[in-house]
Order: C-alpha cells, then structure tokens, then sequence
C-alpha cells in the first residue's frame, strides 16, 4: 500500500478547481443501467471508488468509452446476468458501497437484481433495510442469504405505492427512485434524502424521459413510465472537497481561491466554516480564502459552547464532519463535534490526541474540541488512514504539523479524492507519495 510523507507548516497559495463529486458519481453511472440507449457523463471524479464503478459496469456487460480523462460515455444495451452470480462479481461489488445502487435500475428494467453486502468506510452499522423495504414496497420479493451475505430481488412488474422512508438515506432514496421510474402507476416517497446529488439524479432521469415532481424536497413523487431514453448529464463540483479546501487553507495559514464550486449548491457549509470563526469571500461562482492568522469559534447566543452537528439535507453533510474536527484544534475557542449518523467516524481522533490535539472523545458519537489558537503547534507522528474523510482531515493536520509526517494506507484518501498530493503540490504543499 502506498505512503504519504508530509512536510508540515507549508503555506499554500494560488487557484485550485474540485473534481465532480463522488457521491453523485456513483449514482448517476448506475443510472446508465436504465436504458439501452447511450448516456454520456462529464466531470467524472478519477478515483478508485468511481474507477471501480466503471469497471464493474463494463463487467456487466455494459459497452463504456472513454472520451477523456472525466468524460465516458455508457450503453447498457444488454447485461450479463450470469456474471452476476460468479465469484469474481461478488468480490468486486462487495468491495464497493456504491454497488448496492445498480439494484434499483436492474430490478426496474430487467425484473431481477443481485447483490453481495457492500462493503466501503468502516465508520460503523451502515444497514440497507430502507433500500429493500423499498423495493417491497413497489412489490419485490426479497431474499437473503445469511451464509454468504448475498442479496436478491425479483419482480414480474413493479408497481407504485405510497412510502414513508424510516430513514432519509441518500443512496437508499436514489435507489427507490431508480427503480419506481419504470414501474407501473405512480410512487410517493416520503421522508426523500434531497441532496444535490439526488435532485441531480432526478433531473437526469427526467431528461431521460421520467415524470419526477418534488425534486429538492422531501416528498418526491414519479409516475412510472416505459422506457427511459439516453441523455447527457454533467457532475457537480464535490461539495466534500469544496469544505476539505476551505479547512485546510484556515489550518496552514494558506491564501487560495477555490474555483467553480456551484455556490448555490453547497448550503450551509460556508456558513458553518463562518462558525469557526473561519473568513471566507464569494466572488461569483468561487471561494476566495484569504490568510488568517487566527480563527476564533462562535458561541450561541446564551453564551453556552457552540455544536456542530450533521443532518440530512440541508443540513450539514456527515462527511465534513471530521474536517470540521480537525480545523477546530487550531482555532480559539471550544466546540462540540456531534456526529449523529455514524458511531465509528470519530475513532481517528486518538491520532489527532497523539499529535498534541486536546480533544475529549465524549462517546462514539461526541468530541470536544479545545482549540489552542496556533499556540501549540500540533506535532509530526506516524499514522494510517481509516477512512477516506478521517484520512484527508489527518492530511491536514499533518500539512500544519511541525515537522514530517506519515501517512498509511493512503488507498483510502485515493478512493475520494483525485490525485491530491499532485494538486495540493502544484498549491506550494510538500507532500511525497511512497509506493
């Protein structure tokens, strides 16, 4: 597995420009799976995870051509089903948490789907029932198979019901909704993840030829349609590396300007970054984040710590979680990080402890954040990367670290974001990959 070797206290300075986003990514490449005609996507992230996805399509059957770099185009004209029962399949797909989504567009198109348990982040119970419910609902007939964790879903025609999700899961929303476009009459979810991804999702679907109303909402409902067309479609820029920027210009003292970020589609994030006391301009369609020699947390009102805490849409996506985290150690002042949705994704905080961070892990889910206000600078250690978002957010606390820091199993920081050392490099950073 490859290395990073970090030389801290660097400043950064000058434009950078984020890749597509991930989460959108998967979920539209699925969405190729619906029809037989070409669908062409732009600003493809080139990661590991979306790579895999690509990979895992053309497995299937699926014809794929590679325009450039981040742009592909996609014609499911037919798909190999046995393939989908061999042991190959199933190490793939249960190597990618984003493979539980091709199971709503076959379902649809083709009346069956199988599926090993995904895997992805280790950030603790990441359960599918909202996906399968789902299917249920639109009359599937579900089946398990505890021995070797594969998933199968069959219909002769899907039909549309009336749902109240019981959670608002992103990739669960997307794939109901996959699968409730060609069923037959119409389908009412309540409780709809809204995500940018999923009104992006949506909005491609619809120039596909599907009948979608609430998009943005929480309450989306589709009136089924036959068959669905190809289309064009382009990735927004990753809101997760938008906010990834943003901490890290505050944490190394760095002045950049984050280029094309789809202002109107990042919500609260640059409000939340304020609360950190964290200055930022917007100057049309981008970030400009000026150098600041310290950074100061807000208190509510009443004077009592401030709380930052996730939620679905549109609050604060869990994904910043950890940047947020890491960022507040440097700041003046203190806050609560409450992550609501996954108990294992503030674990790597005992490394940020190791580097001289003063952090209370309250329980799986709360961490108190003493910031020093950059009187004590956070030292140089040796570390290995959990997860893709705990990994960039070590990134950064290694890049305003003083002295050389490593970091392992980077495999994970590359499954998120696209060739970081090379763009981060470009901005002034000294950051070495290790084969």
């Amino acid at each position: 597995m490859a290395t990073f070797e970090i030389t801290g206290e660097m400043s950064l300075h000058g434009d950078i420009i984020p890749q597509g986003a991930k989460n959108e990514a998967l979920q539209v490449l699925c969405a190729t799976l619906l029809t037989c005609e070409k669908v062409t996507v732009f600003n493809i992230p080139s990661i590991l995870d979306v790579n895999s996805m690509i990979e895992l399509l053309a497995d299937m059957g699926v014809i794929v051509e590679k325009h450039s770099e981040t742009t592909y185009s996609f014609q499911a004209q037919s798909v190999d089903f046995k393939y989908l029962q061999t042991p190959e399949f199933r190490k793939k797909a249960k190597g990618l948490r984003g493979s539980i989504m091709i199971v709503g567009p076959l379902l649809a198109r083709f009346g069956k789907a199988f599926a090993p348990k995904p895997g992805g982040d280790k950030i603790g119970r990441r359960r599918l029932d909202t996906h399968f419910t789902g299917f249920q609902n639109l009359g599937a007939n579900f089946e398990y198979d505890p021995d070797t964790h594969f998933y199968k879903v069959e219909a002769q025609k899907l039909k549309g019901n009336y749902m109240l999700l019981d959670e608002a899961s992103v990739t669960g929303t997307a794939n109901i909704i996959m699968a409730a476009v060609l069923a037959e009459g119409v389908t009412t979810i309540y409780n709809a993840a809204c995500e940018p991804y999923i009104q992006q999702l949506c909005k491609m679907l619809v120039r596909m030829g599907a009948k979608i109303q609430g998009i943005g909402s929480n309450l989306i409902t589709i009136e089924g349609v036959k068959q669905l067309s190809g289309t064009e479609h382009k990735i927004l820029p990753d809101m997760i590396e938008v906010g990834s920027f943003i901490g890290m210009a505050a944490m190394t003292q760095s002045e950049i300007t984050i280029k094309n970020v789809s202002i109107h589609d990042l919500g609260i994030i640059p409000a939340q970054f304020g609360r950190l006391g964290i200055a930022l301009e917007i100057k049309g369609d981008d970030i400009y984040v000026p150098v600041q020699e310290s950074y100061e947390i807000e208190s509510f009102i009443d004077g009592s710590i401030m709380t930052i805490a996730d939620a679905p849409w549109p609050g604060l996506t869990p994904d910043l979680l950890s940047i947020f985290l890491v960022v507040a150690t440097q700041a003046k002042g203190s806050v609560l990080i409450h992550q609501k949705m996954f108990e294992s994704r503030l674990f790597f905080v005992d490394k940020l402890i190791d580097m001289g961070a003063q952090i209370i892990l309250c329980d799986p889910h709360r961490a108190t954040v003493i910031g020093h206000d950059r009187k004590i600078k956070l030292r140089a250690t040796m570390m290995t990367s959990p997860d893709i978002r705990a990994g960039v957010a070590l990134l950064i606390a290694a890049m305003s670290a003083r002295g050389t820091s490593i970091i392992h199993n980077i495999d994970q920081i590359d499954r998120g974001y696209t060739r970081i050392d090379e763009r981060l490099n470009a901005l002034g950073a000294q950051i070495k990959r290790i084969d």
